[in-house]
């Protein structure tokens, strides 16, 4: 039996004589202590990428940087939480960055690969949003084909994720349905893949309508194979008795299951992407086609993700293009104007990075974009030199330069952020590729030598042409100097007299004044 004991006035009471019962005095301090907490701001970390806060630079020589600008404007209000923390009746909800544990499965031999890979997932993770707690690799000949890396160590990884208190499991490949929901069903936590942190990490920094769309199409594809029924949603189809493997009276649904719904919508979505991404195309193609007709020469800026493309493009062309340090962070193709030391005009176009084990559907669903790519005059490979591992990066861009066709075009290889490796590195880089340009974007070594070896790499127009311009036709010796390539020029008493290399065009338009 409970007693119950009459409170004593005399053991709290407040300024007024008001009776306080044993505890209100700790509730009110409590009330008073959050109170104070919430007049200063909260701070969340930046996610870190593969390099310290020094291989970004200052930009203040590479263009405008609105993008940037715009991403750091929004400053935090003090005293506006309205955050519980003693819940009572209340249902309570912290957000919060997800904790993953990273899993990876390698191979007798290939353990630094299996690391470099590791911490570039840790990178994808935090550019995404995560906070990575803990990373763990097993050696076996091949994964298993039920949970990744067997029962054992499942059992093994639910306890370390119980003790480092994670809520998500990354593995650093691409699951199989089963495999993801076997792992699931073991760990009780969340379980992706590397192909579903990179899908959502171009989902939170397409910007253009074409972008979004061809992300929105990639991961449609990637969850077509994927969808699962969820227990009572689905309209049953079961029939027959209960004993002949059905589920009895009231079993027999419409017709359709709600996963062959879900299957259905996507594919008609799928087909509606298909078609949109398709209207931007021929908008791209009149403006590479006029390019083409005047002859203008392009360059593509390509290269593993985060090697500093946007930031060498802003150095050669005071773009003012995104420049971040973090995975993915333009995914647009950026289109600039150069000029070479003699007048004539180039194209500079910067496209979406590269990484291993790209996901076979932002390939497809980025075609259009890597066209950029493959229909280059001159590619400049961007390497980032201070990468642990800056062979398997040049192997992964090339493999993909093959996937859409670009394999055969004039590769430069530039070796970006050079003012972060030491001589002994260089002498090991200048191996891999003896032809390489060591290049920094952001203290500018190098630039100058890199313009010269592109200016020598452009393709020169296909005719020889000797002609005696007249003087009253200015005009043809102005795009002479804009589209084609101006051997030797001297002023006669008739007019100006030239050597040069010049397209179809400009020919045709030269012809009456050519000599011999």
């Amino acid at each position: 039996m409970t007693d119950i004991t009459t409170p004593d006035p005399s053991s709290a009471n407040d300024d007024d004589g008001v009776v306080l019962e044993p505890g209100a005095s700790d509730l009110v301090d409590r009330v008073l202590a959050r109170a104070e907490s919430r007049t200063g701001a909260r701070v969340f970390g930046a996610a870190q990428a593969l390099q310290d806060a020094t291989t970004t630079g200052d930009g203040s020589a590479d263009g405008e940087q609105w993008d940037r600008e715009d991403r750091a404007s929004l400053r935090r209000v003090a005293g506006l939480s309205t955050e519980l923390e003693d819940v009572t009746e209340v249902e309570y909800r912290q957000l919060r960055l997800e904790n993953v544990v990273l899993i990876g499965v390698y191979s007798q031999g290939s353990l630094s690969d299996a690391e470099n890979s590791l911490r570039e997932l840790a990178a994808l993770a935090e550019t995404a949003g995560a906070v990575v707690l803990d990373g763990v690799l097993q050696r076996r000949p091949h994964p298993d084909p039920a949970t990744y890396i067997g029962r054992g160590k499942a059992d093994e990884l639910k306890g370390i994720v119980a003790a480092v208190g994670a809520d998500t499991v990354i593995a650093d490949t691409e699951l199989a349905p089963s495999q993801r929901r076997a792992l699931e069903d073991v760990i009780k936590v969340k379980v992706i893949d590397r192909t579903t942190v990179i899908l959502d990490i171009f989902s939170q920094h397409a910007k253009s309508r074409e972008g979004k769309a061809q992300v929105e199409l990639a991961q449609l594809e990637y969850l077509l194979p994927r969808l699962r029924g969820w227990g009572e949603s689905m309209s049953r189809q079961a029939g027959g008795q209960v004993g002949a493997g059905g589920a009895g009276m009231g079993s027999r649904g419409p017709g359709e299951t709600k996963i062959e719904l879900d299957r259905r919508r996507i594919r008609t979505k799928m087909a509606q992407l298909r078609r949109q991404i398709r209207d931007f195309a021929p908008a791209r193609d009149a403006k590479r086609s006029e390019r083409k007709r005047n002859t203008i020469p392009s360059v593509a800026i390509a290269g593993y993700t985060n090697a500093g493309k946007s930031s060498l493009l802003n150095r050669l062309t005071s773009a003012g293009v995104l420049v971040e340090n973090a995975l993915f962070a333009t995914l647009d193709a950026t289109v600039r104007r150069a000029e070479t030391a003699d007048g004539r005009i180039y194209t500079l176009a910067d496209t979406v990075g590269f990484v291993r084990n790209l996901p076979h559907q932002l390939v497809e669903a980025f075609r259009s974009t890597l066209e950029e790519v493959a229909d280059a005059d001159v590619i400049v490979h961007v390497v980032d030199a201070h990468h642990p591992d800056p062979a398997s990066q040049i192997q992964t861009v090339r493999d993909v330069m093959g996937d859409v066709g670009a394999r055969d075009i004039r590769e430069i290889v530039v070796f970006n952020k050079s003012d972060l490796v030491d001589d002994d590195t260089r002498m090991v880089l200048r191996g891999l590729e003896p032809k390489a340009v060591f290049v920094s974007s952001r203290t500018g070594e190098g630039i100058d030598e890199l313009r010269d070896v592109i200016e020598a790499a452009l393709p020169l127009p296909d005719i020889e042409i000797h002609a005696l311009v007249p003087y009253d036709r200015g005009e043809l010796i102005s795009q002479i100097h804009e589209h084609g390539h101006l051997l030797t020029r001297s002023h006669e008493e008739g007019g100006t007299l030239i050597h040069a290399h010049v397209s179809e065009r400009l020919a045709a338009a030269l012809e009456p004044y050519t000599v011999a």
